[in-house]
């Protein structure tokens, strides 16, 4: 193996990984520690917490804290391990905006879908059991059977 490449990928890689699994990990122990205390886990206990607009709320700003994030890791990468300059930036958010253009709403369409077919199939069974309730029991008289 050359010094390029353990350079260039044997160190940046496992270096990475190893930062993601502590900041995971950090995480990880700050929400058992919260859990513990009684405290709730969101910022934010009170606030848009049902429906639509939680759903909305925290698809969004994971969207955005992801996309952050997604950004941060090619600069680092461009800047550090590539070395090339500040030549790519224009095109690198670009690029990370094209891509959480395109992945948002697919996410937020299929989840209403998923959602309304959910719902569809909830009525028809709720359906089916009350045309079930209303039917009188079978068993001669028009009282349930024991």
């Amino acid at each position: 193996m050359s010094s390029h490449l353990i350079r260039s990928d044997l160190i940046p890689i496992p270096t990475g990984y190893l930062i993601v699994m502590v900041i995971l990990a950090v995480g990880l122990w700050n929400a058992r520690r919260r859990t513990r205390a009684g405290q709730p886990l969101t910022r934010y206990p009170g606030r848009i917490d049902r429906g639509w607009p939680a759903f909305l709320y925290h698809a969004l700003t994971d969207a955005l804290g992801g996309y952050l994030l997604l950004a941060g890791v090619v600069v680092l990468y461009y800047f550090f391990v590539a070395r090339l300059g500040g030549n790519f930036l224009d095109s690198e958010f670009s690029g990370s905006a094209l891509l959480l253009a395109i992945a948002v709403p697919i996410y937020l369409a299929a989840t209403l879908l998923r959602r309304h077919r959910r719902g569809q199939r909830g009525r028809v069974r709720a359906d089916q059991q009350a045309d079930q309730d209303a039917q009188p029991d079978r068993n001669g008289t028009d009282r349930p059977s024991a």
